[in-house]
């Protein structure tokens, strides 16, 4: 990551209250930072009228037009208003990730709190992601969001090569698979046992990591 001037510096994760991090992680995105500066002075209502066009942003609508009187009435100076965009933009969008039941109200706004944002702006911040607004959000996210093929069908079996030109394979056992997918295509593969048990194993593995993560507190969302 380019280094870029040094600002106020905002607490890190182990200074933070309950031990944890803020909901944006254990490294506060810079234009968060800077955004979080250029806040200080900034009239209530000049920061709705942008609050208001990255609302629209992240509908998908366009709101240069709205940007552009903004930048023409006000003190701002472009690289200001491109700061205060990014890191309105991006509290918003990490915070619409969670389900509202993880990351709860208090919780935010005690985490922008915590990211040194003005008192007078935290609860503009709350209304969006906790408001009325909140299902068109996630709705246009889970639209404009990149969507893999899921699994509609999943069949296997095991068999058994009673010959084959390969002799060190003869009588070896082989996990046959095959999967339909949403996007109509079909894959079929061929694992054998030993392949399939590592595949297993490390599954397995992988669940287990995920599950001693959750238990660190430095991950958990207190109530």
């Amino acid at each position: 990551m380019a280094t870029v001037r040094s600002l106020h510096p905002l607490p890190t994760s182990s200074s933070l209250s309950n031990d944890r991090s803020t909901y944006l992680g254990a490294h506060i995105p810079h234009e968060v930072e800077v955004m979080a500066k250029c806040l200080k002075d900034l009239d209530k209502d000049v920061f709705r009228k942008i609050l208001k066009a990255v609302v629209n942003a992240l509908e998908g609508k366009d709101s240069r037009d709205s940007l552009k009187v903004i930048l023409e009435n006000t003190s701002l100076t472009e690289e200001q208003l491109t700061f205060i965009i990014s890191g309105s933009y991006t509290l918003i969008k990490v915070a619409l990730r969670f389900p509202v039941s993880t990351l709860k109200q208090e919780v935010f706004k005690e985490d922008l709190k915590e990211l040194r944002i003005p008192e007078d702006f935290i609860g503009d911040f709350a209304n969006i992601v906790y408001g009325n607004r909140r299902p068109v959000l996630e709705n246009v996210a889970l639209e404009q969001g990149i969507r893999l093929p899921t699994i509609n069908d999943f069949r296997w079996r095991v068999d058994v090569a009673i010959s084959t030109s390969c002799l060190s394979r003869a009588l070896q056992p082989s996990v046959l698979m095959q999967m339909k997918l949403s996007d109509g295509t079909s894959h079929r593969f061929e694992v054998s046992v030993s392949k399939f048990q590592e595949l297993r194993y490390n599954v397995a593995l992988i669940l287990k990591e995920m599950n001693d993560l959750e238990k660190l507190s430095i991950l958990k969302i207190q109530d």
